[in-house]
């Protein structure tokens, strides 16, 4: 199987490991009661009002007790839906990774293998589509990597699997066409996504940004260039023969 094969049977089992929508996935409540048109539009309202926080918040933790008078629910209604906070913040995450998937998501700039032609500008569409990704939802995005950072296991594993496939694309990416993807180690693939998610983290922390600028003056936040240049040298250097 060729290089442009696999990529795209790799892309193929990415689409199908997406979540479903909120909607399909969700059927009961956490008592076991089957959700009807009133139970489903309370969670879509929970959800929102978790959303809205989210948005809005700067150095405030949010908390369940927030979102609850936000949604104007009482904390046992809201219970019923979401056992703890992770679980509702992994029930908002669900839809934002869905998006990296969708055509134009960052996901999907990876599904072909890039030519050598193209390679600069594939990397460079790449970095960007990640990059915009990550200004559009920094809060959700961030607020998952604090958790993860806290030894919270459910965001640690969430943050993993959603680098997980990208690693794997990566891994085709530096294979030369023609090559079996087993003479590339994951090393270098799990430190490009490594070093390409800690990059545009900072790049896109505005709260932090705001309270040490002052400080410490203006963060770089232009990291798009120099990161498609790094990926296209690492990419180039082990598609050639040694």
């Amino acid at each position: 199987m060729t290089a442009v094969s696999r990529i795209e049977a790799d892309s193929t089992v990415l689409a199908k490991r997406q979540p479903k929508a909120d909607r399909d996935a969700v059927s009961h409540n956490l008592n076991g009661q089957k959700l009807g048109r009133k139970g489903r539009v309370t969670r879509e309202r929970i959800l929102a009002a978790t959303v809205e926080l989210i948005a809005e918040s700067t150095d405030a933790p949010i908390s369940l007790s927030a979102v609850a008078r936000r949604a104007g629910l009482g904390m046992t209604s809201l219970y019923v839906y979401f056992a703890d906070l992770t679980e509702l913040l992994m029930a908002v995450l669900e839809p934002v990774m869905r998006e990296a998937a969708e055509p134009g998501g960052y996901y999907n700039l990876l599904a072909n293998y890039w030519s050598d032609d193209d390679l600069e500008d594939s990397c460079r569409a790449f970095v960007q589509a990640y990059f915009e990704f990550w200004k559009k939802h920094s809060r959700i995005l961030h607020l998952r990597n604090s958790l993860s950072d806290q030894y919270d296991k459910r965001m640690m594993l969430a943050r993993i699997r959603s680098a997980q496939p990208v690693i794997a694309l990566f891994r085709k990416q530096l294979v030369a066409e023609g090559k079996p993807i087993e003479q590339v180690g994951g090393d270098m693939a799990s430190v490009l996504m490594t070093g390409l998610e800690r990059a545009v983290t900072i790049a896109t922390d505005d709260v932090s940004q705001a309270m040490f600028t002052p400080e410490l003056g203006p963060r770089q936040t232009n990291v798009v260039e120099p990161l498609s240049r790094l990926m296209y040298l690492a990419v180039r250097d082990c598609r050639e023969p040694n």
